[in-house]
């Protein structure tokens, strides 16, 4: 069948090298693709936010199926846009209904949902500028620190740790008063703090059933010993060490289960990813957020791990027969490392060839594209975080040394990768 794939990051790399790894798969078309992509199938120049335009390749092309990668489309609609399209309908989508993205478009609702279906979450209020004066001395007596939350999509930015009452109340008024995160920032989730160790679990759910993928651990500060900026994420390891069966076994039962029984019996439509964002606290797992796509660099941990054909399990969601399928996974564990490019998550240049490229097929490891482009044949960086190496071994330990060994072979100017992924489990 033909395939269509949206978005350009290391997320559609990984999951562009899975696609075209099934026998299902005919032509594979990624929009608009990056530089690795062009090595998994044909990089089309369509922005996967112009929905329109998607829609009319979908036609042109006889594509069968389209896999979303990033949020934004599914924030905005694509589903119901193919979903409600008379010429379109035959066409397998993967992703979740506007309403149903809301778990990652909309705090708010995400919140309010999990409330819903009792799903543990920290404790939390919503402000807007129609309660702001009540906010102020809910803060005010606000234990430390206090999080701060935008409700709608601020690009990875739009949460904030502050650690006095001064800077929260500071940052609460920028937020609602002066439109710090503009539209995002219109309403205000506050969250008592969690102190615990975070992980990713992915599922994919006909809006019924369900199946577990392997999950992961990602390393959003930019610094080593996770000092620094938030970027969208340095690294990732699979499997998690801490995760043992008697834990995971509490996420499916307290968080899992709900979830998906909560989506069926709010009869949303939605057939995708569930991304939960985890915290442990103690022994106990509490959701931080859902997003409604793959995480990245997640997904480049997440799809070496996972044995079964993708296509298969994409093609068996969208029919809503996820309950006769199974994961099968590599048991080993996987490590990707992300280099970025000079001054990032801060301003950046692009435009700097990468060398090193075919020197980095070394046993065991893989190089997932994110910010590439092609230029006069040569491959460019075109982004802030550039592409990421990912290796199998028996342990982290093992794993980071050699995706570490590949990325000695690799450069641009600029070039920065922290060395120390996987640091608290070696």
């Amino acid at each position: 069948m033909n395939i269509l794939l949206l978005g350009s990051g290391g997320r559609e790399h990984a999951l562009a090298w899975k696609v075209a790894q099934s026998k299902l798969c005919g032509q594979l078309y990624i929009a608009p693709g990056n530089a690795g992509t062009a090595l998994c199938g044909t990089n089309v120049n369509i922005a996967a936010t112009d929905i329109a335009a998607v829609k009319q390749f979908a036609l042109d092309k006889q594509v069968e199926l389209v896999v979303v990668g990033p949020e934004e489309p599914l924030v905005k609609g694509i589903v119901d846009a193919f979903r409600n399209d008379k010429q379109l309908q035959h066409i397998a989508i993967i992703g979740p209904s506007q309403y149903g993205a809301q778990l990652e478009g909309s705090k708010a609702f995400a919140k309010q949902f999990m409330m819903r279906h009792n799903i543990p979450t920290a404790k939390y209020r919503e402000f807007n500028t129609e309660n702001y004066e009540e906010g102020i001395p809910y803060l005010q007596q606000h234990s430390l620190p206090i999080v701060l939350k935008a409700d709608g999509l601020a690009a990875g930015k739009g949460v904030l740790i502050c650690h006095s009452h001064v800077e929260a109340m500071a940052e609460f008024e920028l937020m609602l008063q002066q439109s710090k995160f503009g539209d995002a920032g219109k309403k205000v989730v506050v969250e008592e703090f969690l102190d615990g160790i975070e992980m990713s679990v992915f599922v994919l759910t006909d809006g019924r059933n369900y199946v577990e993928l392997p999950s992961a651990k990602d390393y959003k500060r930019v610094g080593e010993g996770d000092k620094g900026l938030n970027t969208g994420g340095m690294g990732a390891v699979s499997p998690v060490p801490f995760a043992d069966a008697a834990f995971m076994a509490k996420v499916e039962s307290k968080i899992v289960k709900p979830t998906i029984e909560g989506l069926k019996a709010e009869n949303i439509d939605y057939k995708g990813f569930v991304f939960i964002g985890l915290i442990k606290v103690g022994d106990e797992p509490l959701v931080i957020e859902y997003n409604c796509r793959m995480g990245d660099p997640e997904t480049e941990v997440v799809m070496p791990r996972l044995q079964s054909d993708l296509v298969e399990l994409l093609i068996a969601t969208a029919a809503g027969k996820l309950d006769t399928a199974t994961v099968q996974q590599d048991p080993r564990t996987a490590c990707t490392i992300m280099a970025v490019s000079g001054g990032y998550p801060g301003s950046y240049e692009k435009g700097f060839p990468v060398s090193g490229l075919d020197a980095a097929f070394a046993a065991d490891s893989l190089v997932f594209h994110a910010g590439t482009t092609l230029k006069d044949g040569a491959v460019v960086t075109s982004g802030g975080r550039v592409l990421c190496v990912t290796s199998f071994g028996n342990t982290v330990t093992d794993a980071v040394a050699k995706s570490r060994k590949v990325l000695q072979d690799i450069d641009f100017e600029g070039m920065y990768y922290r060395r120390d992924i996987g640091y608290e489990f070696e």
